[in-house]
């Protein structure tokens, strides 16, 4: 895949870019993302879906790899992007949905995962076996990670039957963050060492090459380390660079590898942007730009609620709350408070569990409803400024419209722009 190899050979040559893979399966967040790559500019936009929101089975989107393609594309295509700038990536592709089974059979659905997102056209693949399954020790043996991570490469290798140019580039790691953030209170996180992060490139080139995958392996472009940045409900651990100094160092003399960086949500700026001149190339965003969207939607419920009549307003907020209830599945592991701070939960904790919900059919008819409300009677710009400021801003400037999809998109724009500003220091 040369737009992501010749991103990554331009920062192992000293220029300091990146990408953000923007994880999320919600058509508006999508849709802002386009959005914002073309009023920036952007010459590539990377979107990625992970191996529970999207596999053979359906995952919790319900969409199979060929249909969440088709998905996005169809949402480029609105939009006005082009695909043939757009990278599609799966992340923690490995046995993670099917832990519960003996570790044969749980890699036997991943193959067969890994083969149909090839297929599918996926082009950038993390392969990542660093969960124990049901017959497995704990924790399980890097040695063992790796040779896993190596058949699933195999799997990948098998279905693809394109331009060699265009064959999948591949993302490694062992030390990967719990996906969509940590389930318990955080203060301050351990630093991947250098000896271990270079161990683990070395282990799977070893691997790799004892499995036939010696050409494979000029396509691996990233390895997942921690670099100390992560967040919990309420706190977010900050990027300190000096704590991640010789791993940064570390990376610069391996050929066509960079870091990629997980949890990279709610950092500031200046972390993000320190994060990429310190060789995390990749920068992963998934809850950041789904809280935004939530923040977005529930100013436009309150909007609504300012102007119109109880017995037809969407009801949003209070329909997401009550069906998050009724279905916990998606929260009870997580959240372990009740009532009131419970309710506080529910909405606005940064690990956004609440993004499992939207679309449930209820929620979906709410948003609908409040989006026909607000646009039969657009909300004032006093009151948008005083809800969303950051949309009224937009609109102000002549670059949204009233439109509820306008300002929510325009909304989560701000987000992307931070990771813009990061993987972009010269524009």
């Amino acid at each position: 895949m040369q737009l992501i190899r010749s991103l990554i050979e331009r920062h192992k040559h000293g220029e300091r870019v990146g990408v953000a893979a923007v994880c999320s399966a919600h058509p508006l967040v999508i849709e802002a993302t386009f959005r914002h790559a073309i009023r920036r500019g952007q010459d590539v936009v990377l979107i990625e879906a992970t191996s529970n929101q999207v596999n053979q089975d359906g995952g919790y989107t319900g969409m199979v790899p060929a249909a969440f393609r088709d998905f996005v594309h169809a949402i480029a295509a609105r939009c006005g992007y082009p695909v043939e700038r757009l990278v599609l990536g799966g992340d923690h592709l490995g046995p993670n949905a099917w832990t519960a089974l003996a570790a044969a059979d749980a890699m036997d659905k991943a193959a067969v995962m890994v083969g149909d997102y090839v297929r599918a056209g996926f082009r950038k693949i993390h392969l990542d076996c660093s969960m124990s399954c049901a017959d497995d020790p704990v924790p399980l043996a890097e040695a063992v990670i790796a040779e896993r991570a190596a058949l699933l490469c195999r799997a990948a290798e098998d279905a693809y039957r394109g331009d060699p140019a265009e064959a999948p580039v591949y993302v490694i790691g062992t030390e990967v963050p719990v996906p969509g953030g940590a389930a318990e209170d955080l203060d301050i996180l351990t630093v991947t060492s250098p000896e271990a992060a270079l161990a683990t490139i070395a282990l799977h080139r070893a691997l790799f090459a004892a499995n036939g995958l010696a050409e494979p392996w000029r396509r691996v472009v990233a390895t997942v380390v921690q670099p100390g940045v992560e967040f919990d409900h309420e706190k977010v651990v900050d990027y300190r660079p000096a704590a991640a100094g010789t791993l940064s160092a570390a990376i610069e003399p391996i050929d066509h590898i960079a870091y990629e960086a997980h949890s990279t949500d709610y950092q500031t700026s200046a972390a993000l942007s320190a994060l990429v001149r310190d060789h995390f190339a990749i920068l992963k965003v998934g809850p950041g730009v789904t809280f935004a969207l939530r923040e977005a939607l529930w100013a436009l419920d309150t909007i609504e609620a300012e102007t119109i009549e109880p017995e037809h307003r969407g009801q949003l907020r209070r329909t997401a709350i009550a069906r998050m209830k009724a279905d916990p599945r998606h929260w009870q592991r997580y959240y372990h408070t009740t009532e009131g701070a419970l309710e506080r939960q529910l909405q606005y904790s940064l690990s956004d569990r609440i993004r499992y919900y939207w679309p449930d059919a209820d929620i979906v008819d709410a948003q609908d409803r409040l989006f026909r409300n607000l646009r039969a009677t657009p909300p004032s710009l006093p009151l948008l400024s005083q809800y969303l400021p950051i949309a009224y801003a937009a609109v102000r400037a002549g670059d949204a419209t009233l439109d509820p999809v306008d300002l929510v998109t325009a909304h989560i724009g701000a987000t992307l722009d931070t990771y813009y500003g990061a993987c972009h220091p010269y524009v």
